[in-house]
């Protein structure tokens, strides 16, 4: 993109805010959960491996970067040009081993080294920053990678293991004892320490849970086809009969 062109793209968000009925209207808080989903969008057409689609993505999801800041600089808050310019500046402070004389040895003192870097920012915890707004999963991601960058961290992964266990089987006593707000707090412990421990295996677990969701609804499709062809609903069909069908439509998928 050369400087002529991201200037035409902004000067047409700058008409539509004036001329556009809808565009003129929106605030920062109106859109903010279409910027999401263009968000998700750009992350399913990578999941997806469609270049294609990923550049139409990249550009809905640029902008909202734009209109975003126009909207705040008509509200006198801040320009796009700082916008633009509070990035760059960022990048070099947080990359002195690129642009000053810091030496790192690999990309982990990289991660160590940024987290120290936006403390000495003025943050003032290390977990400062995770948006509340991510799913779950992905935020209990983040706060584990955060706070193993500066140690707090499991030395292996059985160890991760054993806390697993751990608070799988405290869960199973709130149950027991139809301790329903207990065993809520339980269930989160237990779902914060698989995430932990699929992170020390190098799995992410919300990527790990987007896949199995797609790979259960393509296999329910697969069964609602067969249960088609048979001319029957799931309710006409015994136990053991559904799980006949169900194990079908897993080898077929």
């Amino acid at each position: 993109m050369t400087e002529n062109e991201y200037r035409e793209l902004e000067e047409v968000v700058r008409l539509l805010r004036v001329k556009c009925p809808w565009d003129r209207i929106q605030t920062n808080d109106s859109i903010k959960s279409a910027t999401l989903e263009e968000a998700y969008e750009v992350v399913e057409a990578i999941d997806e491996n469609n270049y294609d689609e990923l550049k139409k993505e990249l550009g809905d999801l640029l902008l909202h970067v734009i209109f975003h800041s126009v909207i705040a600089e008509e509200m006198g808050f801040f320009t796009l040009s700082e916008v633009i310019s509070i990035e760059r500046d960022k990048l070099i402070r947080r990359h002195p081993h690129v642009f000053g004389e810091l030496e790192i040895n690999d990309h982990h003192e990289v991660k160590a080294n940024w987290e120290k870097i936006k403390l000495s920012e003025g943050r003032q915890s290390v977990v400062d920053g995770v948006p509340k707004n991510l799913p779950a999963l992905l935020r209990a991601y983040r706060i584990q990678e955060k706070v193993a960058k500066v140690g707090f961290e499991w030395t292996t992964s059985d160890e991760a293991f054993d806390k697993l266990i751990e608070e799988l089987n405290e869960l199973r006593g709130s149950l027991k004892n139809n301790d329903n707000v207990k065993a809520r707090e339980e269930f989160g412990d237990f779902l914060f320490a698989l995430v932990n421990f699929a992170r020390l295996n190098k799995i992410d677990a919300e990527e790990s849970l987007r896949i199995a969701n797609e790979k259960f609804i393509k296999r329910f499709q697969n069964l609602e086809m067969k249960l088609k062809v048979k001319n029957k609903t799931i309710n006409e069909l015994s136990k053991n009969e559904l799980l006949k069908l169900w194990s079908e439509s897993k080898v077929d998928t």
